[in-house]
């Protein structure tokens, strides 16, 4: 079965955007979209361990009747046919099943909040979760469509970061675009992410790959953000560690979200890699 892209539309200028971006994603890697127009408020989506309710804000029921050919007309453009979900189960009899059976979904910074409340620094709540409890990677869009040319991942050594890495490198595999690393070195010598790449069985495929390395150890983490391509699709873990509990983004991972306008892939803790 060819791998699907689950994309939540919304019948609005945002909306166009947000799709646009989910369709040239799909299109670089070959990947089918399949599309879901809200016919209410709520929907249901059960994980391994957690059920996650939406609550969508007005504006993705906005002229339901024109949704589906807006769809089509736009994915034309990209020579894609979209297939749409239609919910088979519900829970309480009005709460539509979303399936979860995806290697991908798209959302933007917030799905149950007006445009006006969204911006850079907020990631709503519902998202958050879907983020921390999906087995899939989940794209995160931009404001504006903008057609990204290369990858950028940001490597800091952890498990997750392994994760990200891998995600990115079958990412420019597949899309042939070049792969940059980001590293913000925190002390730590260039010696020792190599070998976190060696163990993780990643380093080979690094050196064929990459482009560039970015590291830095001097001055603020945020400072150095600027040296990301502006058309770079971000791949990034986000999970990371506090001083006394494991949390679905760490610093790091705030400060990116907070000051990168790219689209991102963000891989969640419970990310399953090659899904």
């Amino acid at each position: 079965m060819a791998e699907r892209l689950l994309h939540v539309f919304r019948n609005t200028p945002l909306g166009r955007e947000t799709i646009l971006q989910s369709l040239y994603f799909c299109k670089m890697l070959g990947v089918a979209i399949e599309v879901y127009v809200p016919e209410s408020k709520q929907f249901v989506m059960y994980f391994d361990h957690d059920m996650v309710q939406v609550d969508l804000d007005d504006s993705y029921l906005t002229t339901p009747d024109s949704a589906t050919t807006r769809v089509r007309q736009l994915a034309a453009v990209y020579g894609i046919t979209p297939t749409f979900f239609k919910p088979k189960a519900f829970t309480a009899s009005q709460l539509p099943d979303i399936s979860t059976a995806f290697n991908f979904m798209c959302c933007p910074r917030s799905i149950s909040d007006l445009s006006t409340k969204i911006g850079l620094g907020h990631i709503g709540p519902k998202v958050r979760r879907i983020i921390r409890s999906s087995h899939f990677p989940v794209l995160m869009t931009s404001s504006v469509f903008k057609a990204w040319e290369s990858i950028t991942v940001f490597y800091g050594g952890s498990a997750n970061a392994d994760k990200a890495l891998r995600w990115g490198l079958h990412l420019s595999g597949i899309t042939g675009k070049p792969l940059d690393l980001f590293t913000y070195k925190e002390g730590r010598q260039e010696a020792y992410f190599k070998d976190r790449m060696q163990a993780a069985g990643l380093w080979d495929q690094v050196q064929r790959r990459m482009r560039s390395w970015h590291q830095a150890d001097q001055g603020v983490f945020e400072e150095h953000l600027f040296h990301v391509p502006h058309d770079a699709l971000i791949v990034v873990g986000a999970y990371g560690h506090s001083l006394i509990k494991e949390v679905l983004f760490g610093s790091k991972m705030e400060a990116i979200q907070s000051w990168m306008p790219n689209i991102m892939l963000l891989v969640g803790p419970n990310c399953m890699v090659g899904r």
